[in-house]
């Protein structure tokens, strides 16, 4: 589990009963009620990156009721991020269909959202997918030996065909804002980068 997402990743769900007896009522105290909704939304996959959930990819903080009322805190990648409307309709859509019809989405904007947040298994996803997963953060302190602080250099990216490390940014953006285009000169195929924020 990465250090900044304080959730476990739950099963991969199976796809929602088709016909719901009714609308499900709060069961706040209920651990089981809440692990199914965090399963329900583990099944929802991003929509930019379909390999991934929501969940995995880190962006829902928090699920709980206020009320009656199932309140599900997003943190959206970046503020203009344009998937933040249709991950709202997913979630809509899936509570909906389970039955969860009293609930909300709420935006949680702090802290702000890390790619330190995707789960392992995620990342490895990506890589299978052709995307090179993030590493870490061009900026990121370290102190040293002598206690000061300095960057830490970027890492060279391994290409997610073939492994090598002989890779170039042929663009600062990928095919949506948070990847970079890359290329290896190994295997000569373009690549996408998750950028680390």
């Amino acid at each position: 589990m990465s250090a900044g997402n304080p959730r476990s990743i739950l099963p991969r769900p199976a796809p929602p009963a088709s016909a719901v007896a009714g609308p499900k009522t709060p069961r706040a105290a209920s651990i089981s009620a809440l692990a199914e909704i965090w399963n329900l939304l583990g099944g929802i996959p991003d929509p930019e990156i379909p390999v991934i959930s929501i969940v995995e990819l880190g962006i829902v903080r928090d699920v709980a009721y206020e009320g009656s009322t199932l309140v599900v805190s997003v943190t959206p990648t970046y503020s203009g991020c344009p998937a933040t409307a249709v991950i709202a309709g997913d979630i809509a859509a899936t509570l909906n269909e389970a039955g969860y019809t009293d609930h909300r989405m709420r935006t949680q904007l702090a802290p702000a959202w890390s790619t330190d947040w995707i789960e392992p298994a995620a990342r490895e996803r990506l890589r299978l997918y052709g995307i090179a997963p993030p590493g870490e953060r061009v900026g990121t302190q370290r102190v040293n030996v002598s206690g000061l602080r300095r960057h830490a250099p970027p890492r060279a990216i391994a290409c997610p065909r073939c492994g090598s490390l002989r890779t170039r940014e042929i663009s600062a953006f990928g095919s949506t804002p948070c990847k970079a285009q890359h290329r290896c000169d190994d295997c000569l195929e373009p690549f996408d980068y998750f950028k680390p924020i």
